[in-house]
């Protein structure tokens, strides 16, 4: 099994804990380990949606949670601020949990 596919397995299998501390609506991979060209030193792109706004603090936990979960640090990207090129292309290579 690659390293995407632990990733992947891995959210999957925390989506509803996620779902219930957080409000996640949408997870998603994009980036380095989506495209297969990540470094021992890459992190974890996550595209995240939530089903109502959250405070700071609360999406700062929500990172740190992602980086123990997937043992990997983490680059958390909120779906609705991507600005319009950049956005393009990561919605083009996302993969949802």
């Amino acid at each position: 099994m690659s390293e995407l596919e632990l990733f992947l397995t891995s959210l999957r299998d925390n989506k509803p804990l996620l779902q219930e501390q957080y409000g996640v609506n949408t997870l998603g991979v994009f980036g380095s380990f989506v495209r297969g060209d990540q470094d021992k030193n890459s992190d974890v792109d996550i595209l995240v949606e939530f089903n109502e706004p959250i405070g700071l603090l609360k999406f700062v936990a929500l990172k740190y949670q992602l980086c123990e979960i997937l043992g990997k640090d983490v680059d958390l990207v909120l779906k609705t601020v991507l600005k319009p090129k950049i956005g393009e292309r990561i919605l083009e290579e996302v993969i949802y949990i």
